[in-house]
Order: C-alpha cells, then structure tokens, then sequence
C-alpha cells in the first residue's frame, strides 16, 4: 500500500521547517525555498533540452545541489544543526572554473542577448532569471537571519554560470543550423 502525499496540516496556511517550527507559507523563508525549488524545475526543464552529454550533466549536479539548498533554506537553527551538507566554497570554486571553461570554449556575447533562438538556451535563460529572483529573496532573508551568506555567493555565481550556459547553447545552437544548411546545400 502506498502512503498519502497529502497530510493535511498546511489547509489552514502553516508549513513545518526542519526542525520543527510552524510557520505561514506566506513567510519569507517558505517564499524563498519555493522560487530555489522553482529554480531547480525549470532547470529541469532546460536539462531535457540539451543535447550536449556534458552541458546536460552540468545541469544535474546544480539540481543536486540545489536540493542542499532549499534543505537549508527549509530548516529552522534546530534544522540547520541536523543538515548533513551545507554547500560552500567548493561549489563556488567548481562553478567559477565551469564559467571559466564555458567562456573559453564559447566566448561571451558582444551585446545583448535575447532569449529564443533554441528551446535550450531559452530555457537556461529562463533559469537565470529565476537564479536572480533566488538570489534577490536569500540577499533579504540573510539580512534578518544571517546565516546564510555562502548562499548569497553560491546563487550569484549560479546566475553567472546560467548566462554562460545559455551563451553556450546559444553557439552550439548557430554551429548546429550552419552544420544542418551546409549538409542540405550539398544535396
């Protein structure tokens, strides 16, 4: 038999932080792990797009570690003490030499972009947008709790790193359609 994925205790507009401790689901800390958690579907979404095997598994370890983050960002300081991971500056570090790579390989635009040209990029772009309305809501929370600084720094290197990823896909996108019109101009 399967358990019930409703229980019942949030009808009245309360949720549970790890740790124990109700709160409104109007509270900062719920609004700002629900758009962490948005973050992460809708780089979900832009995973399902991309072709390239090492741009995709990019993507998965930033969903991975974003589930860290919203444990973090859920937990009350009795939850937080329990917390397994916490990310940090290795991440940081790691996503710094992903830019680096990425620019390298892609280079980086020469004005601006507009999002649409490939559902891939379209969709990385859409992920930094959300990335920066993360960011925007840990920047405030952290300035009531401060505990969470390394976030604030984890979520501003991401939104780099999406621009970047979106960059890329956005040249392997143009490489791919000149590809595609040289082999139908040869027929």
């Amino acid at each position: 038999m399967f358990g019930r994925i409703y229980t019942r205790t949030g009808d009245c507009g309360e949720t549970s932080l790890g740790g124990g401790r109700r709160v409104g689901k109007d509270d900062l800390r719920v609004q700002v792990y629900g758009t962490v958690d948005e973050l992460q579907a809708a780089l979900g979404m832009a995973r399902a797009f991309i072709r390239v095997p090492r741009l995709h598994d990019l993507v998965f370890v930033i969903q991975q570690e974003l589930s860290v983050a919203c444990a973090e960002l859920a937990s009350d300081a009795e939850g937080l003490k329990g917390l397994k991971r916490r990310l940090g500056d290795a991440e940081i570090a790691r996503m710094e030499a992903d830019i680096d790579a990425l620019t390298a390989d892609y280079g980086l635009p020469q004005g601006f972009v507009v999002p649409g040209r490939a559902p891939d990029s379209a969709a990385a772009h859409l992920a930094r947008t959300v990335c920066r309305r993360a960011e925007r809501l840990v920047v405030l929370l952290n300035r009531e709790m401060r505990v969470h600084d390394t976030l604030c720094g984890y979520l501003n290197r991401l939104s780099d790193l999406l621009f970047a990823l979106a960059w890329a896909l956005e040249v392997q996108g143009v490489a791919e359609d000149a590809a595609r019109r040289i082999a139908e101009d040869r027929r």
